[in-house]
């Protein structure tokens, strides 16, 4: 189901296999992800972003995500994504078979030199370019703007440079564009008015919002973005995840708790809140180590989890 199929719901990706687990030290074993894939798709979430086709030097976590989504195989109901960054990332993306990649690039000068080793704006060019030879094999196409809320090196972004950068994946066929507070500098009012702009300027695009909790902010900036007409969001088990670029990044808002924010005020995510909190509890296992989110702990101590 797609984000537009969700107009009284909303879509939830979870990218627990891949943002959650770039920053881990500990190296999870093909069997282990497969473990956590399999509980998240029986939760029911709709896309699953599996890894990154990134250099196994600069993340040896992802290191295995060609084997893995092949592995995977057929998944009836639930869409496989992973994340291109380059012509390298893109060439494994179809020689593996996935159906769905993320193509973002950072609109903050500095952490385009430290994540993609070039200028922001070279960046872009380089992905809009990539965008059309994706779209043009057939991939489904999600862009992406790292750093759309602000940047640790450089302070606020100008709204204008998220602008130009959504505007310019739409003219190269995108019609799915993520704005991320990859450093967790978002709030409530700059989601609503970030959103507002971008919906109002590019209204063929559907706007997604990938949010990190760095501050305590994301499931209120979350909130803020369904009110701004966001439908679709990213979120990790547990609230894994962060930049490996960024300083004191902290993890993604947890799947558990946005579902059962969501649910509790009536807004369908189509997802078992108990499942979640399962695969959250086996990457605390795993991990030994307690996660950020919530839900699952509260589960436990009533039982149900």
């Amino acid at each position: 189901m797609s984000p537009d199929e969700r107009r009284d719901g909303v879509f939830l990706e979870d990218e627990a296999l891949r943002d959650g687990l770039q920053m881990e030290a500990r190296r999870f074993s093909l069997e282990e992800k497969l473990e956590i894939f399999h509980l998240l798709r029986r939760a029911g979430l709709p896309r699953i972003q599996v890894g990154a086709f990134v250099h196994p030097a600069v993340v040896p976590q992802m290191a295995d995500t060609d084997e893995l989504i092949r592995r995977i195989g057929a998944s009836p109901g639930t869409v496989i994504s992973a994340l291109v960054l380059n012509d390298k990332g893109l060439e494994r993306a179809l020689a593996c078979g996935v159906g769905h990649v993320n193509m973002s690039v950072s609109v903050s000068d500095t952490h385009s030199r430290k994540n993609a080793r070039c200028p922001a704006a070279e960046a872009l060019a380089s992905m809009t370019e990539l965008i059309s030879r994706a779209l043009a094999a057939g991939l489904d196409v999600q862009g992406g703007l790292q750093c759309a809320f602000g940047c640790v090196y450089e302070g606020p972004v100008a709204q204008e440079a998220v602008l130009a950068g959504v505007e310019a994946m739409a003219r190269a066929g995108a019609r799915d564009v993520s704005l991320a507070d990859t450093t967790g500098m978002a709030t409530p009012l700059s989601i609503r008015r970030l959103v507002g702009r971008v919906r109002q300027a590019v209204p063929e695009v559907r706007v997604s919002l990938h949010l990190h909790d760095t501050r305590g902010l994301g499931l209120a900036n979350m909130f803020s973005g369904y009110e701004a007409g966001v439908r679709a969001f990213d979120v990790c088990a547990g609230g894994l995840g962060g930049c490996p670029f960024v300083k004191g990044a902290a993890g993604n808002v947890p799947t558990e708790d946005a579902v059962h924010m969501f649910e509790a005020m009536g807004i369908p995510t189509g997802i078992d809140l108990a499942e979640v909190c399962r695969a959250a509890a086996l990457l605390e296992e795993k991990l030994e180590r307690p996660l950020p989110g919530r839900m699952q702990r509260v589960l436990k101590h009533a039982g149900s989890c």
